[in-house]
């Protein structure tokens, strides 16, 4: 059905940033980027927020405690569902059943909107339970050579089940006086269309991959697709493209405006305004921040979830603090979350007390106040402040001392040789830097300043100076504009999932790339983002523009017109890149139904994934179609799967190094794993955790549902897994790997 990756042909090896070119082996004379520890890397400054004559937080502790409470309380949800949900397993999500979703988002393949069998013989569908025998979703004869008979492949996605969604009609009870212990909203439930089991409805499945979010605080956007915006405007994920967003402020003690946010290195904010009102997620449909301000405020901070007494964020603050008995935990906090916002937020965001500014739920209901027309503000910077303390900087890795290469010196023979191979097969390009991606665009940008050495010689042209947002790279549709830390490496098939090629609320491309032609074509109305305007494209691995009289067929030249790039030329890696198109020379580029100068490839391209941690945070890739690193390997080796067209050609291609020797991707592996924090594995401080109960599926199986739910008897019940909760000094048992955890 899809078009299968192939042998290279003599033509792509000819592409002039190669395997050959980039790293031979790891040596001090290496052209190519050396991975760094991620100790005292400084989390992206927000400027605003805490600082200032008049900051945001007023009690950075109270607000990262508040952020710890909102993320794990199942209140959040419509139905039982907290943000944890699906990162309460080292940030990312391991359950096994009820996680298959009918293909991509927005796929446009034949079989996106119904299931397929599974890779094991089984049925597959909603309230599955994968087993080991279900993975890889792509199946060869010989998993590394991609001309080998093929076996199985599937276009269905392993996400995150969530919530059973319904029309949002109130929170509960009577609005506005809450009661601690019944968290379900009140909605108008039926069974999903596609997510049932005979006639009842089961909960929906997201159609990608939940990533962990330890570390996330690095990512410059985050989502697959990028669509959480860097800037937080604190009403909407869209940052500066949202021309309704902004909060209100109290201006005087009888005044309070509405006015626009704008939060750099907030994206973690912008991600936490997303899930809440999802209504594959966590929300019934239309239901608001307001509305979950409303129902939130007056309630208990974790009404009815036990918090140990040495939580290293809510200890002294929980009921259990006063007891200090392991074997008798208590529910919740003595806070509630007005309390909590109040403390930790400045007044002039919560104080001002007539309702007539704020709308109100509906005729005849109670109007907003402004703490809760600006919940979705605290609630965003909250979460941001309790996810940027969960920075994994301790792994073996981080922890070794450096020889004067700066290599570390107390890894094994396996994992050194492992780390060698990391940088000979590519790797390191892309997961690069201390955060192992690129994805991390300030942080590594700044990091190449002290440690130029760690992102590679400038002359295989990696951007390490200027943070720059967009690339131009060899793709497999030729010489492409491509965002920075995004890519593609032919997991799934074009049309499986849109991918960066998406669109924000408003209709906007979600794509830098996109954005920065529209910036060269002088059309400043389809420029959404700041940063297009300073892109440097001298920092671009392939050059765009050059000042040579002949005419080129990939690149400008003064025969269509050239001018010196707009941003200057200080800090270019290579001079003779730092210039730009005319404007008139691109919109006659952009008319062309075809043009390879002005080609950007956005769709079917994902957010780069950072490395550590990884051994605990399968299954792999944005669809979760792997389970093990050996396959993820195994992958690689072979090339990929298919050939989109965004495809990034000089970072995946047949590696005979890994295809041809069994150790070596053994050792890559041994590697990968240096990179796993005990702290993480163990849930020690700060990635300890309140309890939480995980909807984990249904009652009965595929087949069959044996119990309905309480919910509406047209719904199944739940499964649950329930996680107890743990203080600072961590757990006994290590936390399993997600292959650990499937049946065979």
């Amino acid at each position: 059905m899809y078009k299968r990756l192939t042998k290279l042909s003599i033509v792509n090896l000819l592409i002039p940033l190669s395997a050959g070119m980039l790293i031979q082996s790891v040596r001090a004379d290496n052209p190519g980027p050396l991975p760094m520890s991620l100790q005292r890397v400084p989390v992206p400054p927000v400027p605003g927020l805490l600082d200032g004559d008049n900051p945001i937080v007023t009690n950075q502790s109270m607000a990262i405690a508040l952020g710890k409470a909102l993320f794990w309380d199942t209140a959040v949800g419509s139905d039982g569902v907290a943000c944890a949900s699906c990162h309460f397993h080292a940030g990312a999500d391991v359950r096994t059943k009820n996680q298959l979703a009918p293909g991509g988002k927005n796929s446009t393949l034949p079989t996106a909107g119904t299931f397929e069998s599974t890779a094991g013989k089984n049925s597959g569908g909603p309230n599955y339970t994968v087993t080991g025998k279900d993975f890889p979703f792509y199946q060869l004869s010989n998993p590394v050579d991609p001309s080998s008979v093929l076996i199985f492949q599937s276009d269905d996605v392993l996400g995150s089940s969530g919530t059973f969604a319904g029309l949002f009609s109130a929170v509960l009870p009577n609005d506005y006086a809450l009661s601690s212990t019944d968290s379900n909203d009140i909605c108008v439930r039926s069974a999903d269309p596609l997510f049932h089991v005979g006639g009842l409805g089961t909960r929906k499945v997201t159609p990608r991959n939940a990533p962990t979010v330890i570390n996330a605080i690095f990512n410059y956007r985050n989502f697959w697709d990028g669509r959480a915006n860097n800037v937080f405007n604190g009403s909407s994920p869209w940052g500066d493209r949202d021309p309704d967003a902004g909060v209100w402020v109290k201006t005087g003690a009888t005044t309070v405006q509405h006015q626009r946010l704008e939060l750099l290195n907030s994206s973690i904010a912008s991600v936490a305004l997303s899930a809440p009102v999802n209504d594959t997620e966590m929300s019934c449909t239309n239901r608001t921040f307001q509305d979950l301000g409303r129902k939130l405020l007056n309630r208990y901070a974790l009404a009815t979830q036990n918090v140990h007494y040495q939580d290293s964020v809510l200890g002294t603050l929980s009921h259990s603090f006063g007891n200090q008995d392991p074997h008798n935990l208590k529910q919740g906090l003595y806070y509630t979350y007005f309390d909590m916002v109040v403390e930790a937020f400045n007044p002039r965001y919560w104080s001002y007390a007539p309702r007539n500014s704020f709308g109100s739920p509906g005729p005849g209901v109670l109007a907003y106040n402004q703490i809760e027309a600006n919940f979705s503000m605290f609630f965003g910077l909250a979460i941001q402040m309790y996810l940027s303390t969960l920075i994994s900087d301790q792994s073996p890795f981080d922890q070794s001392p450096r020889d004067a290469n700066g290599l570390p010196t107390q890894l094994s023979v396996s994992a050194m040789n492992g780390l060698n191979q990391f940088m000979i097969s590519s790797c390191a390009n892309c997961h690069i830097g201390a955060t192992f991606t690129a994805a991390s665009v300030a942080t590594n940008a700044q990091l190449a300043q002290s440690y130029p050495s760690a992102f590679g010689s400038p002359s295989i042209g990696l951007i390490k100076t200027s943070g720059s947002v967009v690339n131009r790279i060899q793709s497999v549709a030729g010489s492409t504009l491509m965002d920075t830390g995004f890519s593609s490496n032919g997991v799934s098939p074009d049309g499986a999932d849109i991918g960066l090629g998406g669109v924000d609320g408003f209709g906007n491309p979600l794509s830098f790339s996109l954005q920065y032609l529209q910036y060269l074509a002088g059309n400043s109305a389809g420029v959404y983002d700041a940063p297009v305007s300073v892109v440097s494209p001298c920092n671009f691995q392939l050059a765009f523009a050059v000042n040579i009289p002949a005419p080129l067929v990939s690149t400008f030249t003064q025969a269509e017109g050239v001018m010196p790039q707009a941003s200057g030329a200080n800090g270019c890696i290579t001079p003779s890149f730092a210039f730009q198109p005319t404007p008139s020379a691109v919109r006659a580029e952009l008319a062309k139904s075809s043009s390879l100068k002005t080609l950007a490839v956005v769709n079917g391209i994902y957010k780069i994934p950072g490395l550590r941690n990884i051994e605990l945070t399968g299954p792999y890739m944005h669809n979760g179609s792997m389970s093990t690193l050996d396959q993820v390997l195994e992958f690689y080796a072979r090339g990929g799967n298919f050939n989109p067209p965004g495809k990034n050609f000089s970072g995946v291609f047949e590696q005979a190094n890994l295809a041809g020797d069994a150790q070596n991707r053994a050792d890559i592996v041994t590697f990968l794993k240096t990179l796993t924090d005990e702290r993480v594995r163990y849930e020690q401080a700060p990635f300890d955790h309140p309890a939480i109960t995980i909807k984990d599926g249904h009652t009965g199986n595929n087949v069959a549902i044996t119990t309905r739910n309480p919910l509406s008897p047209v719904l199944a019940a739940d499964n649950v897994l329930t996680i107890q909760a743990v203080g600072a000094k961590g757990n006994a048992a290590p936390l399993k790997a997600f292959d650990q955890t499937l049946s065979r």
